[in-house]
């Protein structure tokens, strides 16, 4: 399985929920979008802990099989596409969110997240 980690689940692996945990295990890649990488950072930078949290991101990094994912020319069309798929659903979400599905779509991922808006976009695979 190739695994993308939105920035919750990212947390909760962090914090030792068991089933994230297991579903990283199993997973053959895992990949973290830029844009979580950016809210992570985001969120050491107004916390207390910051450099042990950037500390333990960058173990992670380095982990075989885990890579940072960017976006590229082709990720602002899929972008495109998920923003008409909601705007005509009416189901709207994050924007960045919406760059997190448009990398997953791009790159057939599998997304692991917590965020129930993400069940509005039903070609995306989720676990």
């Amino acid at each position: 399985m190739r695994l993308a980690l939105d920035t919750n689940r990212y947390t909760d692996l962090c914090r030792g929920e068991r089933s994230v945990i297991e579903t990283v295990e199993r997973a053959d890649e895992v990949w973290l979008p830029f844009i979580v990488v950016g809210e992570l950072r985001a969120g050491f930078a107004v916390g207390t802990q910051g450099p042990r949290n950037e500390a333990i991101l960058r173990r992670f990094l380095l982990k075989p099989g885990v890579r940072i994912l960017y976006a590229g020319e082709q990720t602002t069309h899929h972008y495109a596409q998920v923003y008409r798929q909601l705007r005509k659903q009416g189901t709207p979400i994050p924007t960045n969110d919406m760059w997190i599905a448009a990398l997953v779509l791009e790159h057939s991922l599998v997304l692991c997240a917590r965020d129930a808006h993400f069940d509005a976009l039903a070609q995306i695979t989720q676990v």
